[in-house]
């Protein structure tokens, strides 16, 4: 690890200052601060957001469910008001990674670090939830561009995910990767007022909508209405935990029993 300096704000202006002039943010620090010990990053100041009350909790709006940024994995799982809303957002939250993680990992963290194996992204993209940032406020489906890649700008921070609540059948079923407990992949499907809506991650270049999915869904929501739709093997990764071929067979099984967890 580089040396660096250390900052911990307690205010979301003064953090925005210290970002603003180079400062590296650390939302939880499980990707940050282990690319820093393997010298792949290598900030000169990072400016700790632990401290940031505002930036915390979670509350309920008319029609909605706001999570601050800083709100920790296992403060999602453990909400009554998240529980009651959103079951399956509480219960993917309860699924990620290790408890050390949920301990320590944040909502904000992960949705800007959009890992291509993260769980978070797929809830964003499913449930139709709204990233409010200190200048904007900008759509999942608008957000995720890619292999951690988002709209956020330089001088941008996530300050709070906005949840619709008009959530009818949600479930969220992944296949984890035994050591990393990332999704090789994963699948929250979402049936909502709008129709349904599928979200898959860990299996391409990043988090993405299955379109042909969310049709057959729209049809018949029974697990039965996807079992011939295909998933492009092209548009999958391959690595040692699993070939492209077999990461477009398990979208097609996760999708499954996703709509018979939903419905059960």
């Amino acid at each position: 690890m580089y040396a660096f300096t250390y900052e911990r704000p307690n205010t979301q202006a003064e953090a925005l200052s210290l970002a603003q002039a180079g400062g590296k943010l650390l939302a939880g620090g499980q990707t940050l601060l282990a690319s820093m010990k393997m010298r792949l990053a290598a900030p000169e100041q990072v400016v700790d957001l632990a401290a940031v009350a505002e930036l915390q909790g979670i509350r309920q709006e008319a029609g909605s469910i706001v999570i601050g940024a800083m709100t920790r994995h296992c403060d999602v799982a453990e909400s009554a008001v998240v529980q009651a809303a959103i079951p399956a957002l509480a219960q993917l939250a309860a699924g990620i990674g290790d408890r050390q993680v949920r301990a320590r990992g944040t909502i904000g963290g992960s949705v800007a670090n959009n890992d291509p194996a993260a769980d978070y992204p797929a809830a964003l993209l499913a449930l139709g939830a709204t990233i409010h940032t200190n200048q904007r406020d900008i759509a999942a489906d608008d957000f995720f561009l890619g292999l951690f890649e988002t709209a956020l700008q330089e001088d941008e921070m996530i300050t709070a995910i906005r949840f619709p609540t008009n959530v009818q059948k949600a479930a969220y079923v992944k296949f984890r990767q035994p050591a990393s407990l990332f999704a090789l992949i994963g699948v929250l499907v979402a049936q909502t007022e709008g129709g349904v809506r599928v979200a898959v991650t860990g299996g391409g270049n990043g988090v993405f909508r299955h379109s042909a999915m969310e049709a057959a869904l729209n049809a018949s929501f029974t697990p039965e209405a996807t079992a011939q739709v295909a998933t492009d093997e092209e548009a999958m990764s391959s690595d040692l935990h699993g070939s492209s071929a077999y990461r477009a067979h398990l979208v097609g099984v996760m999708t499954q029993r996703a709509v018979a967890q939903a419905l059960a």
